[in-house]
């Protein structure tokens, strides 16, 4: 149990570093994942999101401490834990982010990390399969598809939205976000294309290149102050793993954290409760924790929604055959089919908030949808200011960390949710959507238009959009975990490379954002390594 770098985690920027560097056939390469294989069939099903959200095979099934901003509401964390991570029971949509979010990254002082230095590895990650241009990638591991569905509702949403004065945009991934549209996927031939998937499938037959599951990582351990070994549970016997060069750390915003404190970095004031001695002082770590916050307007229509298209045994065997057969249909539906990314402000720069419209209506998703036709104008701030963090619960690593989300902790939070509301309801209340709208279910009409009434029912019924990013920033302040070449400070032989290195959220969901940071950092890591 000895290689050459050692990577703990296979979500998705951990299935593009252990791909990339095993690329090179001078090195070996371990990769570690806690969950099991992908083989569950509703892993590679594109609505298996349902089934594996929840799902304690394929989920860590977090949930927050109760949060002040949520009215005092604890809500589900869903991570995965499986091949491919969360980008195995995401909801597939593809999203870059804003040029601008990179260029304030470098702007804080991280050298390497402006639009311009990252596209490249937006673009080596993608095989696009729209339009070639020169911000999109052809030939890369990651399929991203368009919708091969489509639903008259969400196509009259995005109608209504245009002539409520935003503009049309039909590649929100490419030289501007702004405008209304529908989401990019990542999805092949009605398949998910999770970075197991687009990394691991084609390389598992490498001879460089061991995927070890049921790997549970417990701690690292260091000699001095450079890493040596990762220390982990397989199969439930404990194991070391040496790394001759480095050990990557991708775990995620959760689980990187968890793990460096559990091995000793962190606030020592933190560790000491625990049992924990502090190997080295990072105060950062586990902190600056940012999260997207959803508020869900729900829409009764008279249009048919997946709502009544599943409501009987023969609908749900005709969806399966068109699934089966045709491999379209509500099965091969990502999370939402339309999106927009909207300024809430005339004088604001770029967009702030974004818009998930889905065909369906759920209180949860694992309750599955309402026995009425509805659709959902989910709508998100992009750049929340307020900020949580997370920190052990134990000393143990089989617990859980209380995780503090600090929602709506900020009144420009505050307001920017409330007006993202409004927007839902104006665009509602316009032609031709509007004709197809019977009534407002959530927040429904007892709920007035006035700031505090939007507030008070955004903080009882929002929840996470699954985005937690930012747990071991990088940057060159005392709050900082990592530099620009991902490397923790004060220790050597030691890198994160997942979204906790955010120094601030991206402005969309966040697993294309990961999986450029692994293509990046892999690329760091073999040009040192020559």
């Amino acid at each position: 149990m000895e290689f050459d770098f050692v990577v703990v985690g296979a979500g998705s920027a951990g299935c593009a570093v252990a791909s990339r560097l095993s690329e090179d056939s001078r090195y070996s390469v371990a990769l570690l994942e806690a969950g099991g294989r992908d083989t569950i069939p509703w892993v590679h099903i594109p609505i298996g999101y349902f089934k594996t959200m929840g799902n304690p095979v394929t989920d860590w099934c977090y949930y927050t401490e109760p949060d002040a901003g949520l009215n005092g509401r604890s809500i589900a964390w869903p991570r995965g834990k499986v091949l491919g991570g969360s980008s195995s029971i995401n909801g597939l949509l593809y999203v870059r982010g804003q040029a601008r979010d990179f260029d304030h990254w470098r702007q804080l002082g991280n050298t390497g990390w402006g639009f311009d230095d990252v596209l490249p590895y937006f673009k080596k990650a993608e095989n696009w399969e729209g339009n070639a241009d020169d911000m999109r990638g052809k030939g890369g591991p990651l399929n991203v598809s368009q919708s091969r569905v489509s639903r008259p509702v969400i196509d009259a949403w995005a109608e209504a939205a245009i002539a409520a004065g935003y503009k049309q945009n039909t590649d929100y991934n490419g030289a501007d976000q702004e405008g209304v549209g529908m989401f990019q996927m990542t999805m092949k031939d009605g398949l998910r294309c999770s970075a197991a998937k687009a990394y691991l499938a084609p390389a598992k037959q490498r001879k460089n290149l061991s995927i070890i599951v049921h790997a549970h990582t417990t701690k690292i351990e260091f000699k001095g102050r450079r890493a040596k070994a990762v220390i982990a549970k397989i199969n439930g016997i404990e194991t070391s793993i040496t790394a001759r060069r480095e050990i990557v750390l991708s775990a995620g915003s959760i689980g990187s954290p968890q793990i460096l404190m559990l091995s000793g970095i962190g606030a020592a004031e933190k560790l000491h409760p625990h049992g924990i001695e502090p190997i080295h002082e990072l105060a950062g770590v586990g902190m600056n924790l940012q999260d997207h916050l959803q508020a869900r307007p729900v829409f009764k229509c008279n249009s048919s929604t997946i709502n009544t298209e599943t409501r009987s045994l023969f609908q749900k065997m005709g969806i399966a055959f068109e699934y089966a057969f045709r491999r379209s249909g509500p099965m091969a539906m990502a999370a939402s089919l339309g999106t927009a990314f909207l300024k809430t402000r005339p004088e604001l720069e770029t967009p702030d908030i974004q818009f998930h419209l889905q065909p369906f209506s759920a209180t949860r998703p694992a309750d599955g949808p309402h026995a009425f036709s509805a659709f959902t104008a989910s709508v998100l701030q992009l750049r929340p200011e307020s900020t949580g963090h997370l920190e052990l619960a134990s000393g143990h690593y089989g617990d859980h960390p209380k995780i503090y989300p600090n929602y709506l902790a900020t009144k420009t939070d505050c307001d920017t949710l409330v007006e993202g509301i409004r927007i839902a309801r104006r665009i509602g209340n316009t032609s031709p959507v509007k004709e197809m709208i019977t009534s407002e279910f959530s927040p429904g009409e007892a709920v007035s238009d006035n700031y505090d009434g939007l507030l008070e029912w955004a903080r009882n019924s929002s929840t996470t959009i699954y985005h937690p990013t930012g747990t071991c920033k990088m940057g060159n302040d005392k709050m900082a975990v990592v530099d620009a070449d991902l490397k923790v400070h004060g220790i050597k032989g030691l890198r994160v490379a997942d979204a906790s290195i955010m120094p601030t959220i991206t402005s969309g969901n966040t697993n294309a954002p990961a999986i450029m940071i692994g293509e990046k950092v892999a690329d760091m890591i073999l040009k040192e390594a020559v």
